[in-house]
């Protein structure tokens, strides 16, 4: 493990109490999923949907609405094809719906169990504490979310949020069986994070979702704005191998077993070769570290796991 910079000194963000009443019940848990709409407007994505004069045609897919910054052009890539910019996002969903019943299974088996281990080592960075405020964006089903659960106990909160529907369905139904009742489920899309305040949490993470949103300035520009000062980011995401001899091996293994796996396992080989060419398209590790920095994120560093396979990035809004 290689490490960019030193480990900064960590404060603890004062802990917010919402509710001292350890047998609240998150009303999320029984109500339809909230709708990453912003505050104050009434209109659902569901209306959106059906009366084509809102958006002037119907999409497959109902999701959030991402930032217009101007940050990316008129088109931008989805794996190794060159699509329209506003396109991107339908495309990605596609993917998302199609693996979202076996995403856990397929987990496993391509990572070998590994990526346990990845989102285990990001918990343990996290410096999450009682009562503490935590968003988990782009959470899907739940792995971290469930953890977070657990460690910030009765007296603080988590926010699974996730563009994807199928997704965030499979994350509610796991949170709910395993007693989280702590836990909102929002729909939300990275870029603007609209249904959350300024200053709203004590820790945000991004596992695996980074990658898959088409504006990444916007979306680490959004996360600084709803973190807490004192609070901090934590980013773990596919990253550049170190070892060159190893990185050719990882080439050979993305793009013959995953699509094969996918195949024989969730029945979608095209959503895994999509999954290894995306790797393949992400900013390397210095790149990222950058990113964040011009976004304003302070003592940002970067862990390298499993020879750069995956990496850990870290930054703090101070």
């Amino acid at each position: 493990m290689s490490n960019e910079n030193q480990k900064p000194t960590e404060s603890v963000p004062a802990a917010n109490t919402i509710d001292t009443n350890s047998t609240r019940t998150s009303p999320f848990l029984t109500e339809p999923l909230p709708e990453g709409a912003p505050q104050g407007q009434q209109q659902s994505l569901q209306q959106a949907a059906t009366d084509p004069s809102v958006n002037g045609a119907i999409p497959k897919y109902n999701l959030p609405k991402g930032a217009n910054t101007g940050n990316v052009g008129s088109t931008t890539h989805f794996g190794y094809q060159t699509v329209n910019s506003e396109d991107k996002a339908q495309k990605v969903a596609e993917v998302f719906h199609s693996v979202a019943s076996k995403y856990d299974i397929m987990n496993d088996l391509m990572s070998f169990g590994i990526h346990r281990i990845w989102k285990r080592f990001a918990i343990n960075m996290s410096g999450v504490r009682r009562g503490q405020h935590v968003l988990d964006i782009a959470g899907g089903t739940g792995d971290l979310a469930k953890v977070f659960s657990r460690e910030v106990g009765p007296q603080g909160h988590v926010v699974l949020s996730d563009i994807n529907e199928s997704m965030l369905n499979v994350g509610r139904d796991r949170l709910i069986d395993a007693g989280c009742t702590n836990v909102d489920f929002v729909l939300a899309n990275a870029e603007t994070l609209e249904p959350f305040a300024d200053n709203s949490f004590d820790l945000l993470t991004i596992s695996f979702g980074l990658r898959n949103v088409t504006d990444k300035d916007a979306a680490l520009a959004a996360m600084y704005r709803v973190l807490k000062p004192g609070g901090r980011l934590l980013i773990l995401e596919f990253s550049k191998p170190v070892f060159e001899p190893f990185s050719k091996l990882y080439d050979l293994y993305s793009f013959t077993a995953l699509p094969i796996m996918g195949k024989l396992v969730a029945n979608d080989s095209e959503s895994y070769k999509y999954l290894a060419e995306s790797i393949r398209m992400h900013p390397d590790q210095r790149t990222l570290k950058g990113m964040m920095e011009n976004a304003g994120f302070n003592n940002c560093d970067y862990h390298n796991l499993t020879g750069g396979i995956v990496a850990v990035h870290r930054g703090f809004k101070l």
